[in-house]
């Protein structure tokens, strides 16, 4: 897995991901691995990575995997229906990584599993997302990407 990903991916994070130091690593179609480097900021009062990063992370990491578009210039948009998210152990290191497969839909709708490991290998959330598409972004050939 690269350390970085694709460099032109990082363009197609949200502000808000962007932000955060998200990194998309490894993008296919139905597929995303994601990853943030933990800052103090980002942890509870006991220390370990707040919930609140890991369910945006969770939602990211869904949504991508619906999303991949692999015409350049293109991008593929889609919003958030329903989000679950089961926190399953502390997380304690210093990166959370996000493996997401989208699991089926239509044309319009998709759903995606989430499992989030840290850099010890634990595995510390799981989630679903269910996501809408954006008009034009239903197919692989998405829409412009807007500058």
């Amino acid at each position: 897995m690269s350390e970085h990903g694709n460099p032109a991916w990082g363009a197609l994070l949200s502000n808000f991901n962007r932000h955060l130091g998200m990194k998309i690593l490894e993008w296919s179609e139905g597929a995303v691995t994601v990853a943030i480097d933990i800052q103090d900021w980002m942890r509870n009062r006991t220390g370990i990575v707040h919930g609140g990063v890991t369910a945006t992370l969770i939602d990211a990491a869904a949504g991508y995997a619906g999303n991949y578009c692999p015409h350049p210039g293109r991008r593929r948009l889609s919003s958030t229906l329903a989000l679950t998210t089961s926190f399953l152990a502390p997380g304690k290191g210093g990166r959370i990584v996000a493996r997401a497969k989208v699991k089926g839909g239509g044309r319009t709708i998709y759903a995606s599993s989430v499992e989030v490991s840290d850099d010890n290998g634990t595995l510390i959330a799981i989630g679903e997302g269910t996501f809408k598409y954006f008009k034009g972004s239903e197919g692989p050939e998405g829409v412009p990407v807007e500058s």
